[in-house]
């Protein structure tokens, strides 16, 4: 792991009341640690994990509204209001990495297009030699993902899943696999997906959890939903239908 830990600087915050301060799980943080190449943020939309993950990204010097240290674009919403009150400890400290934010990843494709139409010499390098937008969305996630990720670094993913079938879930998996095993490569991913939260011998932090906790992956809300679903769909889906028929 490169990063270490992040530690809410209570001793800044003026106001508790105010937002991001108001959500339960980052008013109640002190400090999460990562002792795991790959860490996932689970929880409800709402709940913090990805308010907490634009604040690592932006002390890490990513663009908070999607890339790396040198993509400049700007999108709304996409200011890290809790950025300036964490403190990230490093060991060692590294500055390559790249942000996914599954939201705004249109405009980050866009930003790419324009690069190209300003400069000559930029043919897509880092991202499959072609533009994002003449892919579909989920050939593009994973061209970013088999392209553009690679050497030491940090990936901050805010629901990758978003575009990627269950057969390309699967697919990252094995990517992230392959970067892991280099020693390179740190992740901390903020997701609803089952399938990317099987990744073995990952750190799962709850922000249903207040504080946040750390879960076993069986624990899992999403992984006891999708068994429950998987194993009898007809009695689930009639329990779950049954006060419309009333």
């Amino acid at each position: 792991m490169f990063l270490r830990s992040v530690t809410l600087l209570r001793e800044k915050i003026a106001d508790f009341q105010t937002y991001p301060f108001t959500v339960p799980a980052i008013r109640e943080l002190e400090f999460l640690h990562f002792d795991s190449p790959v860490t996932f943020f689970v929880g409800e939309n709402g709940s913090g994990k990805s308010t907490l993950l634009e604040a690592i990204a932006y002390q890490c010097g990513f663009n908070t509204a999607g890339g790396g240290r040198n993509n400049a674009h700007e999108v709304d919403s996409s200011h890290a209001a809790l950025g300036d009150f964490i403190r990230l400890s490093w060991m060692p400290k590294v500055t390559q990495g790249f942000f996914l934010r599954a939201e705004s990843f249109y405009h980050f494709a866009s930003h790419l297009d324009q690069l190209a139409k300003e400069d000559p010499t930029f043919h897509y390098q880092g991202y499959g030699g072609r533009s994002l937008h003449q892919q579909s969305h989920g050939e593009s996630f994973l061209s970013l993902f088999l392209n553009r990720f690679g050497g030491k670094g940090i990936y901050l993913l805010d629901e990758p899943e978003a575009a990627l079938s269950p057969a390309r879930q699967l697919a990252f998996l094995r990517i992230i696999h392959q970067l892991v095993s280099s020693g390179n490569a740190q992740f901390i991913i903020a997701t609803h997906s089952p399938i990317l939260l099987g990744y073995p011998k990952a750190r799962i932090w709850s922000f249903d959890c207040v504080p946040i906790a750390s879960v076993s992956y069986e624990d899992t809300e999403h992984y006891q939903i999708t068994k429950a679903f998987l194993n009898r769909t007809d009695k689930f889906l009639e329990d779950l239908f049954r006060d419309d028929e009333k």
